[in-house]
């Protein structure tokens, strides 16, 4: 049986911060590691929500698309489900949501939260590939496209990290929208009014997997470059 308390992510966000965007898993061996998650394609290649051990991308114009198992991807996160309910909220804004999670568990371990239900709006954020030599995160970021869409049905997938591993993740939440036509998502920037069922997942156990075949990421010197500062303004 498959372990849900593990959280498996390849890659870390420091790595792309510098533009180290090859891809260095495949979604075929990605998907061996869980059925639930998100992650970025080769070059930034658009945002990726994984439900049901679907993927998911969401790419530069809104459009999105299921990949195939060749598909790879510089970064992501991704587990085995089994969500248990947390809470129902009716109307709530997001900074509300996120300080109710909190106070009903534990800032200091990894969790994910699955939030399936109706938005007034939301915007979300998807970036156009970009090929070698790449850009760094934040000239990358720079140029992404921003969607839009009022009272929308859909799932909001996020995965919480605790503060102490900020850079290897995102310290704090980081969201992302699928909506259920399958016709609207990306990274969640922000949204107003969501009414649903909250559910939780929390890990007990991070299993970090480094591209240590990528001679770029392997001699690499992260010294000389400001990977918090550039992280916070990227997502």
């Amino acid at each position: 049986m498959s372990n849900t308390n593990i959280l498996y992510q390849h890659g870390t966000l420091a790595l792309l911060v510098p533009g180290l965007l090859d891809g260095t898993i495949t979604m075929k061996e990605l998907l061996t590691h869980g059925d639930t998650g998100i992650g970025t394609g080769e070059g930034l290649d658009g945002e990726l929500v994984i439900l049901d051990g679907k993927p998911y991308q969401v790419d530069h114009r809104g459009q999105v698309n299921l990949v195939d198992d060749n598909f790879t991807l510089p970064f992501a996160n991704i587990h085995w489900a089994d969500y248990h309910k947390l809470t129902s909220v009716e109307n709530i804004e997001q900074a509300d949501l996120e300080k109710k999670i909190l106070s009903l568990t534990s800032a200091n371990t990894f969790f994910s939260i699955k939030l399936h239900g109706e938005f007034s709006y939301a915007q979300t954020r998807a970036v156009k590939r970009s090929s070698k030599p790449y850009d760094t995160l934040a000239k990358t970021a720079a140029s992404q496209s921003i969607f839009e869409q009022k009272d929308i049905t859909g799932t909001l997938l996020s995965y919480y990290s605790p503060e102490i591993f900020d850079g290897a993740a995102v310290g704090g939440f980081h969201h992302h929208f699928l909506s259920d036509q399958r016709d609207f998502g990306g990274h969640l920037l922000s949204f107003k009014s969501a009414t649903g069922d909250v559910e939780l997942q929390q890990f007990d156990t991070l299993e970090q997997h480094l591209p240590t075949k990528n001679k770029p990421y392997m001699d690499f010197d992260f010294s000389g470059h400001d990977i918090l500062g550039d992280i916070h303004k990227s997502e």
